[in-house]
């Protein structure tokens, strides 16, 4: 297989897919209207494309992350419109299952092979090669990409059906948003306590309470530091949106997950939504304030 592959849209995912595939030898073209971006990778070694045509010209692999079902379609209509031979278009970003299949359908009219491969992982994650790729659609061509997906990724896999690799992201990021809530809370709680936050992280985060959003994002309340952001808050509410919908669709009541809503709501109302979403514990910090009992200590 060519090790070419082209990438569209270079935001935090996309930059790190990026760097990680140079560095494994891979010749990647991106494009992003972005021209900070472009630069900025363009001294990494990525080979930075004028227009979506010419990724598509370069590139039999052509992998698409990007920050709205509006530039997904408006890719897609490019890439149909390239008038170049079939090519794999594996779409990454976090979408409904109604705009995934509107994106298929566009590319498969025009004779192209779309994948959805939606990421586990956050940005600093993506970095680290720290990712578990839901790849969906045509297996022969989730095969073609496995080289691919292997030098990003820490793990993939073929799910099946078209859409059903959206579904698990769904799975995944329904428990991203109460853990990430959760580790706040307990933060607040152990700062409540007297404990030292230091400590809380080194030793909870090991041990059954722990999970991999307390790992990654205690030490960041701990420090009160949640820039730069490998997931903004304002991007999370998209997607929790999103996760609300899917699940009212198939008919499951998600109360956990329902109640942590509001929490990134105050987020966004706090003037937080570009930092990461580690900002929730500036919420919980602010809104779980009572004295305590008559005779216990603080």
């Amino acid at each position: 297989m060519s090790k070419t592959v082209g990438i569209i849209g270079l935001g935090i995912m996309g930059s790190a897919i990026s760097r990680n595939l140079v560095e494994r030898g891979w010749r990647v073209i991106g494009f992003d209207i972005d021209a900070a971006r472009t630069a900025e990778l363009a001294q990494a070694d990525v080979t930075i494309a004028g227009d979506i045509r010419e990724v598509v010209r370069e590139a039999p692999i052509v992998m698409t992350s990007l920050p709205t079902p509006a530039a997904v379609i408006d890719v897609a209509r490019a890439i149909a419109g390239s008038g170049q031979p079939p090519r794999i278009v594996v779409e990454l970003s976090t979408l409904t299952i109604a705009d995934k299949l509107r994106f298929e359908a566009i590319l498969s009219e025009a004779g192209h092979i779309a994948l959805d491969c939606p990421l586990s992982g956050t940005g600093a994650q993506a970095k680290m090669r720290d990712l578990v790729v839901y790849a969906s659609g045509d297996s022969n061509a989730i095969a073609r990409c496995a080289d691919l997906f292997a030098d990003f990724a820490k793990q993939s896999a073929d799910l099946g059906a078209f859409g059903n690799g959206s579904k698990m992201k769904f799975v995944a990021n329904h428990l991203v948003a109460i853990h990430n809530v959760a580790t706040a809370e307990a933060m607040v709680l152990a700062e409540r306590a007297g404990l030292d936050p230091k400590m809380v992280v080194d030793l909870v985060g090991p041990g059954a309470g722990g999970s991999r959003m307390f790992q990654m994002r205690a030490p960041m309340m701990v420090e009160r530091v949640y820039e730069p952001a490998t997931m903004k808050v304002s991007t999370w509410k998209k997607d929790m949106a999103i996760i609300a919908e899917f699940a009212e669709g198939v008919g499951c009541a998600t109360p956990m997950f329902t109640s942590t809503q509001a929490v990134y709501t105050d987020a966004m109302a706090m003037g937080l939504g570009d930092q990461d979403t580690a900002a929730v514990f500036e919420v919980l910090k602010k809104t779980i304030v009572t004295e305590p009992k008559s005779g216990s200590r603080k």
